[in-house]
């Protein structure tokens, strides 16, 4: 009974730890495009701030 037990708290331990990996590279994903479409935001403001100067 107690190697059930182990197995069962082993199983849980290493299932956490995949989660918080999963999780902290998810929010590094998210972390990148959203870095990504702000700076591709900013070049359209200023293309668009470049065009109202040349008109």
């Amino acid at each position: 009974m107690k190697s059930f037990s182990k197995a069962i708290v082993t199983a849980t331990l290493l299932s956490f730890a995949l989660l918080a990996a999963g999780c902290g590279n998810t929010w590094q994903g998210v972390k990148q495009d959203t870095s990504r479409n702000l700076d591709k935001a900013g070049d359209t403001v200023v293309k668009a701030g470049e065009k109202m100067k040349s008109d």
